[in-house]
């Protein structure tokens, strides 16, 4: 695990060889620890939907092996000399990018995740040249700028969701100024990002609206997160009433999906942002956009500022994420289950409490 002192350490993680997706464990060498490096020894690591893209190269541009895993906690184990934010012992999390160039116009307006240059935490290249692993092992490496402390009040494996889905649930309604109470907001399709985005939206004091495919959600959203009412899609009775009557609407769907359907719900001036990560184009009828001066945009993830923000929202609100917490040799059932939508919400695995080394 990383050394100042420039002698090489080992960590194990669980990796997929190719575009099967099938992860099994791999030894490999951390890069050394710089100036400003933390050694982190994690504890957990959330499931992403994005996980199951980048392992089975739905995206075209996987290298393996590949330690998947960018929703991180860990424990600080070792600092570079010239890191002054952290300690050895500070609970820390680390998201989904690991450097940038820190000077092109996003950097510099502290938007690091839409720097053209940036590092993801796996499936990249650092630096030194060596491959960026992720947190479904052992331990990371990881510039200090890129590292955010745990607050006390919140549990290591209830953070970890907040690193990726829920600094990406929040980044968008504090950048587009839906903040402020008694918006109306639409949340579509309840997975590990929609169901922050209900926490997020209801504790900012919003009407909130699920919007789901089916009817199987309904008591889950309402009876459990707290959302104010319920769409099932496919009902053109519910759709029809419900016309004109949101102010944004976050869309968390990973796949592909009409958007014409969801843009009769927003009222004049309404955002519909797009979250969710679909390996093929989206399309839309342009009238149903300048009839009512409506928007369509995007949010990706969250900036570090953001990142503290939300986790600091969630500990002041006592708010949770809900969550399956798993051993790292259930991680292949995890990711199926994910891709069948079979888990509320998020997968969490206990890697500290799992002995890695071991194939399932």
């Amino acid at each position: 695990m990383g050394s100042v002192d420039g002698s090489e350490r080992t960590a194990t993680g669980w990796a997929a060889r190719d575009a099967d997706g099938h992860l099994s464990p791999y030894t490999y060498t951390l890069r050394k620890t710089g100036p400003e490096d933390v050694l982190v020894k994690v504890k957990y690591c959330g499931i992403c939907h994005t996980d199951i893209h980048q392992a089975k190269n739905h995206f075209g541009f996987s290298k393996y092996p590949m330690v998947p895993g960018h929703e991180v906690v860990g424990v600080v184990e070792e600092v570079g000399p010239e890191v002054s934010k952290y300690t050895v012992g500070d609970l820390v999390g680390v998201g989904g990018i690991v450097g940038c160039c820190r000077s092109c116009r996003p950097c510099i307006a502290n938007d690091e995740q839409y720097c053209t240059k940036k590092i993801w935490t796996y499936n990249d290249v650092y630096t030194d040249g060596m491959p960026t692993q992720g947190g479904f092992s052992s331990a990371m490496v990881v510039d200090q700028k890129f590292v955010v402390k745990i607050p006390a009040g919140l549990a290591p494996e209830q953070a970890a969701p907040l690193l990726c889905a829920g600094v990406t649930a929040y980044s968008p309604l504090k950048h587009f100024g839906l903040m402020a109470p008694g918006l109306r907001g639409g949340i579509l399709d309840l997975g590990g990002i929609g169901h922050l985005g209900v926490k997020l939206a209801k504790a900012m004091g919003h009407h909130v609206t699920v919007i789901s495919s089916s009817d199987k959600k309904r008591g889950e959203a309402v009876d459990e997160l707290g959302a104010d009412a319920y769409i099932v899609s496919s009902d053109g009775d519910q759709m029809a009433a419900a016309m004109d009557s949101l102010d944004y609407i976050i869309d968390t769907v990973p796949v592909d999906h009409p958007l014409e359907p969801y843009l009769a719900l927003l009222q004049l001036s309404g955002k519909l942002v797009l979250m969710g990560v679909t390996p093929a184009p989206l399309s839309f009828q342009s009238h149903l956009v300048m009839m009512g001066r409506k928007t369509i945009t995007g949010s990706f993830i969250g900036s570090m500022q953001e990142m503290e923000e939300v986790l600091a929202f969630f500990a002041g609100k006592g708010l949770t994420s809900q969550i399956e917490v798993v051993k790292m040799d259930y991680v292949n059932q995890a990711l199926k289950r994910l891709e069948r939508n079979d888990v509320r919400y998020r997968f969490v695995v206990d890697v500290a409490g799992s002995n890695i080394k071991d194939a399932a």
